[in-house]
């Protein structure tokens, strides 16, 4: 069974990496792709490694309410979708890949790994940030035996602050450099305070290598663990899921990017105060933080195989 897709916002890194995605899926197909920048131009010409001569439009909500496709992606800066959202014909599939449904809890939060069954059976899904499913995986095991607010020291490549130049994005600004910034209330720390109904501290940093993201939870429990016990409560929490590796050492962004995986582990146990720990997670910010989980979450909504058209071999 085919069915049909459509890309509204195909100029940023996340539009293209799913776009790439899109080429190797069996059962989907990119009917229209739309860029108002890139109007009028084939989506090869723009991106030469993706073999499409697709041409890009400029696709309004009006446009919108007439599409046939099986399911829309909007890929588009926070704060646009509502309008197209209240264009789309009632019970059209629609994921939202800005943060603007991610606080609303008519939508579903398409992070599988915690929300597979009401993503299933869903028609609007809000893709979760790519800090925000980073912390997310490393502290949801955790839960049950938090005790305060844990901290969580993030940093991500320069692809996360997109194609718009700023200080943050720019290679100049970056080199030999680490770039703090919104040490408060970044809108992450809300996305993950939220949804795990547990207030957590987040520091965001960006760095010059291109993509991906490393983050070190520091939390006090409730309880005394060892290392392997903390080991044991990821590996058990996780086990059924392919796309995430519990590993007893750190895990380092160099062996998940570029693919739709999550790597878990660095578990230690502070030797002064067997309460406190710390757990290190790390994922390509484009992909499981933002293009791979979406195609995740669009196999689930269509009743694909989960993982269909993703490269995830360990």
């Amino acid at each position: 069974m085919s069915f049909s897709i459509g890309l509204v916002g195909g100029r940023g890194y996340v539009g293209e990496a799913l776009l790439q995605l899109l080429q190797q899926h069996p059962s989907l197909t990119l009917a229209w792709i739309s860029s108002r920048s890139l109007t009028g131009r084939t989506v090869q010409s723009v991106y030469p490694a993706i073999p499409l001569d697709l041409i890009f439009e400029s696709i309004g909500p009006t446009d919108l309410a007439k599409s046939e496709t099986d399911i829309v992606v909007l890929a588009m800066p926070n704060g646009i979708a509502s309008d197209y959202v209240r264009a789309m014909k009632r019970g059209q599939k629609v994921i939202d890949i800005s943060a603007d449904y991610r606080f609303d809890d008519s939508w579903s939060y398409g992070l599988p790994e915690h929300n597979r069954e009401e993503v299933r059976h869903s028609d609007r899904v809000s893709n979760p940030g790519c800090y925000a499913t980073t912390v997310q995986l490393a502290l949801a095991p955790l839960l049950a035996i938090l005790d305060g607010v844990p901290s969580a020291f993030g940093v991500s490549g320069y692809s996360g602050a997109g194609r718009t130049p700023s200080p943050r994005n720019d290679p100049e600004r970056l080199t030999g450099n680490l770039l703090p910034y919104s040490l408060s209330g970044h809108l992450h720390e809300l996305e993950i305070s939220h949804q795990l109904g547990q207030a957590v501290r987040f520091m965001p940093h960006v760095a010059e290598f291109f993509r991906g993201i490393s983050v070190t939870i520091s939390a006090s429990l409730n309880q005394s663990v060892s290392e392997k016990r903390l080991r044991e409560i990821f590996e058990e929490f996780y086990a059924d899921e392919f796309l995430i590796d519990v590993t007893t050492d750190i895990p380092e962004i160099q062996n998940v990017a570029g693919t739709p995986r999550a790597g878990i582990g660095g578990f230690t146990v502070d030797q002064r105060d067997d309460r406190r720990v710390s757990v290190v997670a790390c994922l390509d910010n484009l992909l499981k933080g933002a293009a791979s989980q979406a195609l995740q979450n669009i196999n689930l909504m269509l009743g694909l195989d989960e993982f269909s058209g993703l490269d995830s071999r360990r």
